[in-house]
């Protein structure tokens, strides 16, 4: 089970499978993974954990129908806190790159809120002591858009391209034995990642060194800009999700704040400050009824590994793929820089809003930074044992941190709790299942109506685990 130790740099591939896609109130049910050198050839055994599912949450039947995994199943597994210390003491060690698909806007998240849950650091599994992270799904967009040869593509009935690793290993002859199962699909990111080190070392080996901030400000020129082509999911298949861009101001915590240079600026230069914020953070569909246009900007967050490359790879093939040329982004370039829009724009774009506060501390992970002292407390917490866990009175400083404290210990010790406890604890949980009963109830019944025969079969399993944790008077 133990993955080997290395003090080299090391890929570790990973993928989860989960209770549903909302961070704050689902959870982790499977990890697997597979730690690989440089030239990613497999080192040690492959990791393969459940994780036990809390008897306070419903999961999604949605979710449950697509990766097949029952709480029941997960009853053999670790508990949050025993997969926390895993990850930390086995998964990732010095120099580890944690490199999944589509991981920083999923799999990532998921890991942070569960360390942040389990009490320990939500972000030094990923940035310290030589640690980095990587996301191969805008390396196979981008690849795609510039550098496709060699690799063979697959596209919808409409022509529009798709870029899952199913379709990538079906259109290559690759190995994936069964989607949407974690390790499956970690073994076919493998055989991706090779197929495009292989057939495009260059545009892999570039991309993989803005795993670091400095790297990409390399590319991006933050301090003296110039125009950049940019892979994001947010610029659309029709365009193969790339554009060239060029950055126009910063944003929060080192952001910057970024042009679509595929846009011609005059349609927006009217346009007053309040009017350009409330496009920007309009619904799509509210814009569409309406028939205008959001404006063509967005943030880029150096530190996610953005794939983004300089205007002079995109030669005239690449340019045709993606519908735009140097000469119109640089026309549309010199547009923005005459329009006075800029100015309006960023303030429009950095213009703080007001979110709803989370009112459950399990989604809380945003709510700030948690103190040194907290820190040291929190390390004592995780270290002892459940004998010494129900003597412990800390004193935080954090607000979040007693109502975590108290859950961790519920959920992950239940045999800690003296008979008092467990009573408030089994109030508690009541509470949160019937809270979430009725959107659960709902899904569950659209789930059911158009289930297959397994997926039925998965379902009742399914309604069970939920009966035999509903709270009864």
């Amino acid at each position: 089970m133990l993955v080997s130790m290395t003090s080299e740099p090391t890929f570790f591939f990973y993928d989860l499978e989960t209770s549903g896609i909302d961070f704050t109130t689902q959870r982790i049910m499977q990890f697997a993974g597979i730690r690989t050198t440089m030239d990613l050839e497999p080192i040690g055994e492959p990791v393969n954990l459940l994780v036990r599912l809390p008897d306070d949450i419903l999961p999604d039947p949605i979710a449950i129908t697509i990766t097949g995994i029952t709480p029941q199943q997960t009853k053999q597994g670790l508990t949050e806190a025993a997969f926390v210390d895993f990850v930390q003491n086995n998964v990732c060690t010095p120099g580890t790159i944690m490199t999944g698909f589509n991981s920083v806007r999923f799999d990532d998240e998921f890991l942070r809120y569960t360390f942040y849950r389990n009490l320990v650091d939500p972000y030094s599994w990923a940035h310290s002591e030589g640690r980095s992270r990587w996301d191969l799904l805008d390396v196979v967009r981008m690849t795609r858009a510039l550098r496709p040869s060699g690799i063979n593509w697959s596209n919808d009935s409409e022509g529009d391209p798709i870029n899952t690793l199913v379709s990538l290993s079906s259109a290559n002859n690759l190995l994936h034995a069964k989607a949407h199962d974690a390790l499956s699909d970690v073994e076919a990111l493998i055989a991706v990642s090779r197929l495009i080190r292989v057939k495009q070392p260059k545009l892999f080996d570039f991309l993989l060194k803005l795993r670091s901030k400095n790297e990409v400000a390399t590319v991006i020129k933050p301090s003296a800009p110039e125009p950049f082509v940019y892979t994001s999911v947010m610029y659309g298949r029709a365009h193969q999700f790339t554009t060239v861009a060029i950055v126009i101001g910063e944003g929060e915590y080192g952001s910057s704040i970024v042009y679509d240079l595929r846009y011609d600026p005059t349609e927006f230069t009217s346009l007053t400050e309040d009017e350009l914020c409330d496009r920007l953070y309009s619904k799509t569909a509210d814009l569409n009824t309406k028939g205008i246009k959001r404006p063509p900007v967005k943030t880029l967050h150096a530190n996610r590994c953005p794939a983004v490359a300089p205007l002079g790879t995109l030669d005239e093939a690449a340019a045709e793929r993606i519908g735009l040329t140097s000469e119109t982004a640089l026309a549309n370039l010199k547009k923005l820089e005459l329009s006075g829009l800029v100015p309006k724009l960023i303030a429009a774009a950095t213009r703080k809003r007001e979110f709803a506060a989370r009112d459950d501390v399990d989604g809380a992970l945003y709510g700030g930074f948690v103190g040194d002292n907290d820190k040291r407390q929190l390390t004592e917490i995780t270290k002892a044992s459940p004998e010494q866990m129900s003597h412990l009175k800390p004193k935080f400083s954090d607000k979040r941190l007693p109502e975590l404290f108290w859950r961790y210990r519920a959920r992950n010790y239940p045999d800690s709790l003296s008979p008092q406890e467990q009573t408030k604890w089994d109030s508690e949980r009541a509470a949160r299942i019937n809270a979430g009963l009725p959107a659960f109830t709902k899904k569950f019944q659209s789930a059911l109506q158009t289930a297959t025969p397994l997926q039925a079969s998965v379902l009742e399993d399914l309604r069970l685990w939920v009966e035999s944790i509903f709270p009864v008077d």
